[in-house]
This record gives C-alpha cells, sequence and structure tokens, in this order.
C-alpha cells in the first residue's frame, strides 16, 4: 500500500495529500468501488450532498473495515442548504445518512452569490466545529472576494476551498489566493474530465521519462503544485494508479510544460462562481 503524505491544515488537524472523490458512485457498485478505494489506501473520502451518495460512502467505510479515525470524511452543504438554520440541519443530515458522529471537512458546495446567503452557511459551520460536529470547516469554488467576506465576517479562515483545477485550468491566481491566506487547494476533476491531456506531449514524455502511466504525471503535477488532487475511478486498478504518485517526482521543466498546457478559459462547466448557482 502506498504511503500517503499529509498536509497540515490552518486548524492544526492534517489531511491526506490525495483524495477518493465519490461521485457519481451509487447503490451496491458504487459502495463496493468507495470500498475498494478505501481498501486500496485512500484515507480521504469526498462527498456531497448533492451527490445523493453519502449512505453509500458510510456503508462503504463500515464494510472496508478500516478504523474511522483513520478516515478523513468530507461533505458539502448544497446551495438550498445555506440560512444558518438549514446549514445546521443539513450537516446534521449528512451524518445520519453517513451514519458517523462528525464529519472531519465539511464545505460549503457552491458560493450562489446572487442568493447572498453562503456567509450565513459559514457561520453555521463555524458553530458546529465548536459544537464538535464536523472537524475541518471550509468551502468550494469561492473566489477570492467570497473568501474574504467569510473571513472578515466571522475571523475564521477557511481550511481548504475545493476549487476546478487540472492541466488546462490551472487556477494560478487562486493558487496564489490560497498561499496567502494560509488555505490548502484541493481540485476537484483534477485531471480535466473528458478533456483531459493525456495525449499531449508534455504529458506522454513524462510518463514515458519516469515509467508511469500520464494519468500519474497529471496527479504528481497537482502534488507539487500543493493542489490536493481528488480523483475519481471506479475501476481497482485505476483506483491504486491514482495513489501511487508519491514515488517519483516531475522535474521544474515538466511541471511548467503541463502548467503551460493553460487554456485561456479551460473551465469545465462553462460559468464561474460569481454566475454558476447551486441547489
Amino acid at each position: 500500500m502506498a504511503h500517503i503524505p499529509t498536509y497540515d491544515l490552518n486548524d492544526g488537524t492534517s489531511i491526506p495529500a490525495i483524495g477518493f472523490g465519490t461521485y457519481p458512485l451509487r447503490g451496491d457498485d458504487g459502495t463496493e468501488a468507495i470500498r475498494t478505494a478505501i481498501e486500496a489506501g485512500y484515507r480521504l473520502v469526498d462527498t456531497a450532498v448533492n451527490y445523493d451518495n453519502e449512505v453509500e460512502v458510510g456503508e462503504a467505510i463500515r464494510r472496508s473495515g478500516v478504523p474511522r479515525d483513520e478516515l478523513v470524511v468530507a461533505s458539502k452543504i448544497p446551495g438550498r442548504h445555506h440560512a444558518y438554520d438549514d446549514a445546521i440541519r443539513s450537516v446534521r443530515e449528512s451524518l445520519d445518512r453517513l451514519g458517523l458522529e462528525r464529519t472531519d471537512l465539511h464545505l460549503i458546495h457552491w458560493p450562489n452569490p446572487s442568493q447572498g446567503t453562503y456567509v450565513e452557511a459559514w457561520r453555521a459551520l463555524v458553530q458546529l466545529q465548536k459544537d464538535g460536529l464536523v472537524r475541518s470547516i471550509g468551502v468550494s469554488n469561492f473566489t477570492e472576494e467570497h473568501l474574504v467576506r467569510i473571513i472578515d465576517d466571522t475571523g475564521v479562515t477557511p481550511a481548504v476551498n475545493q476549487v476546478e483545477l487540472h492541466p488546462r485550468f490551472p487556477q494560478e491566481h487562486m493558487r496564489e489566493v490560497h498561499e496567502r491566506l494560509g488555505i490548502r487547494t484541493e481540485a476537484w476533476s483534477p485531471m480535466g474530465k473528458r478533456r483531459a491531456p493525456l495525449e499531449e506531449d508534455a504529458v506522454r514524455a513524462a510518463a514515458e521519462a519516469h515509467g508511469v502511466s500520464p494519468g500519474q504525471v497529471i496527479l504528481r503535477w497537482h502534488v507539487q503544485l500543493g493542489s490536493l488532487p481528488i480523483p475519481k475511478s471506479a475501476d481497482p486498478v485505476r483506483q491504486a494508479q491514482n495513489l501511487d504518485v508519491f514515488g517519483f517526482e516531475l522535474s521544474d521543466e515538466q511541471v511548467a510544460a503541463i502548467s503551460a498546457l493553460a487554456e485561456p478559459d479551460g473551465r469545465l462547466f462553462g460559468g464561474d462562481p460569481d454566475t454558476h448557482e447551486e441547489m
């Protein structure tokens, strides 16, 4: 089993340097895929209310036989639950579905700025952390403006911001913002989904040089940027391969060549956090 390094978070806790994404794994097959990932060595498992698979995640954890305190379980508050009381209720309902007494990381899934209640959701997470129902708190898809607003309002800085980040969209500005504020960058869609640059020369050359797969090169690129990738796969072989990215190191030139694959607007969902709303 691969040894996975950890990052220290700004709240004094730590988190594995790679995680397992569970969307859209559902039903018995989904539970089994999540279980095999845990048994392969993943210790950070990422879910959300809107993935509709918290029950499966909880069941996979129990079936895996891995002690609960070795796992970092993350979930997310959806846009429709941003009002303070709704956010509190949302987290409690997530815990019920997961069958857990606490989550280790709870995020606001999207800022939904037109709704304007993400500050309430953040206040709720701050309180839930004090109450011991969540260990670490963070956000997802927040811009610098959104981050500054919740930090100014509560004095509490998110431990992580989970954003879309991949070689086509390396998020250089947000990574600099996170570095300045002491926030860990987490990456959803770390490969870039259908637009994954697996065939690009920069990726293939690095894969051949290190005797690894193109996917492993991209995940290693994340690690060397300080980005925490959350790859997803239902295939046990691919799951293990995605985890095995700590035994080689890309050169500065290789990292730069992969970063140079950035496109003017390489986003996947065709919008940005200021305009994209999530229910």
